[in-house]
């Protein structure tokens, strides 16, 4: 299970390390403002649809870190790169015209979440 307590301070981390505020916080990820204000004050458990839009927003931010603080924040790997200038960019896919639909939506990432407090990414390649 996720512990409310530490899950609201390794949020607040983030939101401090990127220097934001809860309000522009909540913009960047697209979630309600109040939701940032329960979910630090321990009112709410983050669903699983804010932890993903925090983690699609902002990279550095590992999932086992964000949930369980287990890792590192922020993500070396990803720093280095960064740094480095060396982030790989998203190749487009090439697209038929004929065969292309407009509201096509493919999956990226699953994320299977056990009770034991463990999960398993599966991501597309």
């Amino acid at each position: 299970m996720i512990n409310n307590e530490e899950f609201a301070k390794r949020l607040q981390k983030v939101i401090d390390y990127y220097a934001e505020s809860a309000s522009s916080f909540s913009d960047v990820i697209g979630v309600q403002r109040s939701s940032i204000s329960h979910i630090l004050s321990g009112r709410n458990k983050p669903s699983l649809d804010f932890v993903l839009k925090v983690l699609s927003s902002y990279p550095e931010v590992e999932l086992y870190w964000l949930l369980n603080g287990k890792g590192e924040f922020p993500a070396q790997s990803k720093v280095i790169a960064k740094e480095q200038n060396h982030i790989p960019e998203k190749t487009p896919q090439p697209t038929s015209s004929l065969n292309a639909k407009k509201d096509e939506k493919n999956i990226e990432k699953i994320v299977v979440f056990y009770t034991d407090g463990t999960f398993k990414e599966f991501i597309k390649n």
